[in-house]
């Protein structure tokens, strides 16, 4: 099980993103979390299969329907706790 945090700027905060996020990575069956910072980036920290982590991290670089990525910067966490759902704060 690998577990990677995303950080994503650009207009992605207010206008579903952490939403979206959720939507899609629960049909991937991913766990994980979506937050908002107060720098105005998205925290979106993402745990399963590699294959399906490409998949959701070709997702976040597109983002939302209202949403403009500028970029994102990628950190894989190691080994963690499981998570059980996928939480957004």
């Amino acid at each position: 099980m690998t577990t990677v945090c995303f950080l994503i700027q650009g207009r992605v905060q207010g206008v579903g993103f952490r939403a979206s996020a959720r939507r899609k990575a629960l049909q991937l069956g991913l766990t994980g979390s979506a937050r908002n910072l107060s720098d105005g980036r998205v925290e979106v920290v993402i745990q399963g299969a590699s294959v399906t982590i490409e998949a959701m991290a070709l997702w976040l670089e597109r983002g939302s329907a209202h949403a403009r990525v500028d970029g994102m910067q990628r950190t894989e966490l190691g080994a963690q706790p499981p998570l059980n759902d996928f939480e957004v704060g």
